[in-house]
């Protein structure tokens, strides 16, 4: 049953009770709430929230205001649009807005308990969060593995090129993934999980995408709990086997570690396994295999996807925008030099191309919506009233928009960036692709380096133009909606030589 029917069949029965007067209807207590658009009977405002919720959420915005209030079946949810008002959420009122609500999808195989990213603030949360920013993300941890990002985008130039000799077009989102697959296994694993040989990058793409989709959709048992049991749209059974599939692999590859490391004369490789392996052993309350499994399904959940859509927008608006593409072009040139090779060391060297990566993630952030927060007590903000318990979402998407504080705010102009002080970082609340505060996303560093060696690699390159002699004028760059945030139709371009 998809959501729209579970939709009509509680309005029916909501029609039923009051034809029978089986239950009083009682008015909820507005509590000086934010303002909102008027909620529906039983169904609240759920049928505004569209198939694209991080534009009918911006849209609903421009009428009630930058801090807005929906009621979403049972769950009232508080939706951020400004900067002003994210900043508020993310940093001032963040000790108390720091846990999540769990979409129900999340509940299987236990992962909202065991996820760094949906588990609640604890002790077990602050372990996982240390582990993350000291041994593995730090600028130390991803020095120590540089090698391999540099390996592998090394073989997505080679796989390119081989598309440039023959004048095959290059699906870029499925390139990506597979580079920021195997990028991320060997980093975690020291495994190629995309084998040359195999559709297993595809497979595994498909895996990933299901998650982010189920996760994403719009779920009745969501905002109604008494239907949590029943799973009237089937989202948490579908998560369940996907989820399962996933936590499968991690489990063989961490028990084939086990044993590896029980040889006389093993000699560790110092990967991410290995680590958190060797943080087992010595403290089993801080890291055991249950919560690998889940941290390592994070991980690739999170780091394959946002990372590959990311690079495919910023090659679409590169290619509908060849005055930026020509500027990045000459600034690579320029400081790396013509026949020779990107490496992470020239990144910052490269203001241009930082500038282009802000910009794509300004316009077409991975996760629009953020992962969503909960108030533990009633919070006031700007003389309103977030209720405890309440949902809070902020539309990053909207922010990046937002024409109040950005000139031309729906162009792609990567220049506004430059000699800016605004990052990613979670610092500046005009942009947030990664979110802010202490739940701002742990893999942001290994994110940007990803991000800036692939998209440099394959400017400085090869030329590209867009497959079949399309217009760039007539690009569709309309997206599709999941948690994450994906062109709706792939990216195909043909690289050519120098």
């Amino acid at each position: 049953m998809d959501f729209l029917s579970c939709v009509i069949a509680l309005c029916l029965t909501w029609i039923l009770i009051k034809t029978f007067h089986i239950i009083p209807i009682t008015k909820p207590n507005h509590r000086k709430l934010p303002p909102g658009p008027n909620p529906f009977p039983i169904i609240g405002n759920l049928l505004e929230l569209g198939d694209k919720p991080h534009k009918s959420l911006s849209e609903l915005a421009k009428a009630h205001g930058a801090i807005m209030t929906l009621k979403l079946g049972r769950l009232t949810t508080i939706v951020i649009s400004s900067a002003d008002m994210a900043k508020e959420i993310l940093q001032k009122h963040d000790q108390l807005l720091s846990n999540r609500t769990i979409p129900d999808a999340l509940r299987a195989h236990e992962h909202g308990v065991f996820s760094l990213a949906w588990q609640p603030v604890s002790s077990q949360w602050r372990n996982l969060r240390k582990i993350s920013n000291i041994q593995l993300f730090s600028n130390t941890a991803l020095d120590a593995n540089k090698d391999i990002r540099w390996k592998k985008v090394q073989e997505l130039l080679a796989e390119t090129r081989q598309s440039s000799l023959t004048g095959e077009a290059v699906e870029i989102g499925r390139a990506a993934f597979k580079t920021s697959l195997n990028l991320l296994s060997n980093t975690i694993l020291s495994v190629d999980f995309a084998d040359p040989n195999s559709d297993a990058a595809r497979k595994f793409k498909e895996i990933v995408w299901n998650i982010m989709e189920e996760a994403g959709k719009p779920n009745v048992a969501d905002y109604f709990p008494l239907l949590q049991k029943l799973d009237p749209q089937g989202i948490r059974r579908r998560m369940t086997v996907n989820f399962g599939k996933m936590i499968d692999l991690f489990s063989r590859m961490i028990n084939e570690r086990l044993q590896l490391r029980k040889v006389s004369g093993f000699i560790t490789n110092g990967d991410m396994l290995d680590t958190l392996l060797n943080i087992s052993e010595e403290n089993i309350e801080k890291m055991n295999k249950t919560t690998m499994e889940h941290f390592f399904l994070d991980l690739f959940a999170a780091g394959t996807d946002t990372t590959s859509a990311t690079l495919e927008w910023a090659m679409a608006e590169l290619l509908r925008n060849p005055e930026a593409l020509s500027k990045a072009k000459t600034e690579l040139q320029q400081v790396i030099g013509e026949g020779h090779l990107v490496e992470e060391s020239d990144i910052a060297r490269l203001p241009y191309l930082q500038a282009i990566v802000k910009e794509t993630l300004r316009l077409h952030p991975a996760i629009p919506l953020l992962l969503p927060r909960k108030a533990e007590e009633d919070v006031e903000i700007n003389g309103y009233i977030i209720p405890k318990g309440a949902q809070v979402l902020v539309n990053a998407w909207a922010i990046g928009r937002d024409p109040s504080f950005w000139e031309k705010a729906n162009s792609f102009l990567p220049e506004r960036f430059l000699g800016s002080e605004i990052d990613v970082k979670g610092r500046n609340f005009e942009l947030i692709p990664f979110g802010g505060g202490r739940r701002i996303c742990p893999g942001l560093p290994l994110a940007m380096r990803m991000l800036h060696l692939m998209l440099g690699s394959l400017i400085h390159t090869f030329n590209w133009k867009i497959e079949d002699g399309v217009k760039r004028e007539d690009m569709n760059m309309d997206d599709k909606f999941g948690i994450t945030l994906q062109m709706a139709h792939p990216l195909r371009a043909v690289p050519i030589p120098l």
